[in-house]
């Protein structure tokens, strides 16, 4: 027990640039190892992330026509927001333009990466008929959303869309109707996730599955 306690206490006086410093290590390691998660009691896999990812940087990104080599395992890094990316289908549709304002529907995996669990999902059979729903708009060249409902609305009791949600939108195809939809998988930093990760400093993993809804 008294190591316990030692434990917290260190973990108490860790400053934010402590936490900042393990999160990146986190992530750093992630990148190398990816990760595969199964389900206990069948064997099925819920989340398969390969490892060595190769990173891009915005140039190159922007050079290869904003896409993504999946079969060179490549995400994007965006300096700015320490967000990385990959697109695994741009999907149909068009893209959001400035002016634009519609729901957007959203089949998602949260995988917290400091703890190697899936934290969060809407794939469950439970909520496959109820995937989340974020209003979101573009103007002026700027992404908002916020959540009008589904599982990261009421997990977190929070109407605000992680920012690291919203990168995607640029590059993306969104269609009401249509067998490709938009797939992306995200690694986002604490200070672009949502108010728990932001809180408690932590990096989530995010594969998203995106299509326009009927608003």
């Amino acid at each position: 027990m008294a190591c316990c306690l030692a434990f917290q206490s260190c973990n108490d006086e860790d400053t934010y640039a402590d936490k900042r410093e393990r999160e990146n290590a986190n992530i750093n390691s992630f990148l190398k190892s990816g990760t595969q998660i199964l389900d206990d009691e069948t064997g099925e896999v819920l989340l398969d992330v390969p490892g060595q990812i190769k990173t891009i940087s915005e140039a190159t990104f922007h050079a290869q026509d904003s896409t993504t080599s999946v079969e060179n395992n490549e995400y994007v890094y965006f300096r700015k927001s320490g967000v990385y990316m990959q697109i695994l289908d741009k999907g149909e549709g068009k893209k959001m333009e400035d002016g634009d304002d519609f729901d957007i529907i959203v089949r998602y995996i949260e995988y917290n990466i400091a703890s190697d669990t899936i934290q969060t999902t809407n794939h469950s059979i439970t909520q496959e008929m109820q995937p989340d729903i974020m209003s979101c708009s573009r103007n002026y060249g700027v992404f908002s959303g916020s959540f009008v409902s589904g599982k990261m609305y009421s997990t977190y009791a929070s109407a605000a869309v992680p920012a690291g949600w919203l990168i995607p939108l640029e590059y993306i195809n969104l269609g009401r109707d249509t067998r490709r939809l938009a797939h992306v998988r995200l690694i986002v930093p604490s200070p672009q996730g949502h108010a728990n990760a932001s809180a408690n400093v932590y990096a989530c993993f995010y594969d998203l599955i995106l299509q326009r809804g009927r608003r």
